[in-house]
């Protein structure tokens, strides 16, 4: 077993000092005597064999061994820290970590803002989040990659419930040709011009928004999509709130289609509720929470 003739303490104080820029401060930040920090200090100078500071007037200053010691030492005391707030998490019943898919469509708002709220309630709590699409966000709950995800559909044999209803429109740049042709467009129309797809993250291939158009860029973001649109490279099936900005300043257009707005829903699914943990049934609580709101 390895052991340490440095206490957590002694090396608090040295931090201590250094942070406050004198032994007279630290005392009064630590509530300890300055005579108390003095022997501290000179202690952990005498095990370590080396010098941490010189004073210079009335401050104390780091030595070149002495600033390599603070910065192993800050290291160190951050880390017994994590220790301390894992095993309080770990007494919560907190799991290490939480894995969320969602499908590329659910609005990045209330997502970041649920998972930035169960940071502050589970700090040592990881997240992994996959972005799916389509077919990819059912595969990674039915192989059991995630805990909870949140798609267009419950899959047979799991428990879900609705979580929000999204909008979505054929969207190009307000300077694009199909724009210039002022009348209704029909698919003739839309296969002679660039639409930009997101590709489906599964790997059992479902038919994505698409006109077939014999130009076509495939992408695996709804966020590359979005740029390429913005930047007049094509048309393409965006999401209405993630696009909300340029829809208000007419930088982005809808196209002019017969039927151009589609609503479809979103669901959120746990992998398990039955074993689920604080940690995945606080996330679905977020996440509903984020959405009413």
């Amino acid at each position: 077993m390895t052991t340490t003739r440095i206490t957590l303490d002694q090396w608090q104080v040295l931090c201590a000092v250094v942070e406050a820029g004198s032994y007279a401060r630290a005392a009064k930040l630590l509530r300890k005597s300055q005579s108390a920090l003095t022997y501290a200090v000179q202690k952990l100078e005498s095990l370590l064999g080396v010098r941490a500071f010189t004073v210079r007037g009335r401050r104390a200053v780091l030595t070149p061994a002495g600033e390599q010691l603070y910065r192993r030492a800050r290291v160190l005391l951050d880390d017994a820290a994590r220790v301390e707030r894992g095993a309080a998490s770990i007494a919560q019943g907190w799991e290490p970590i939480v894995r969320l898919a969602v499908e590329v469509t659910f609005p990045r708002k209330p997502l970041l803002d649920a998972l930035a709220r169960l940071g502050v309630d589970a700090p040592e709590t990881r997240i992994e989040l996959f972005e799916s699409v389509l077919g990819g966000t059912e595969e990674l709950l039915i192989e059991g990659a995630v805990d909870l995800a949140i798609l267009p559909r419950v899959p047979s044999g799991f428990l879900g419930a609705h979580l929000t209803r999204i909008d979505a429109s054929f969207v190009a740049h307000r300077d694009h040709p199909l724009h210039a042709l002022g009348r209704p467009l029909t698919m003739r129309d839309l296969r002679a011009h660039r639409q930009i797809v997101i590709r489906e993250s599964g790997r059992r291939r479902t038919t994505p928004a698409t006109v077939e158009a014999t130009l076509r860029w495939t992408v695996t973001s709804a966020a590359t999509a979005i740029d390429a649109v913005r930047a007049g490279h094509g048309y393409c099936w965006a999401e209405r709130s993630a696009i909300a900005t340029e829809l208000s300043s007419g930088s982005l257009v809808p196209l002019r289609l017969e039927k151009n707005s589609h609503a479809s829903d979103l669901f959120l699914v746990h992998a398990d509720r039955d074993v689920a943990g604080p940690g995945v049934l606080r996330m679905a609580a977020l996440l509903r929470e984020e959405v009413r709101a």
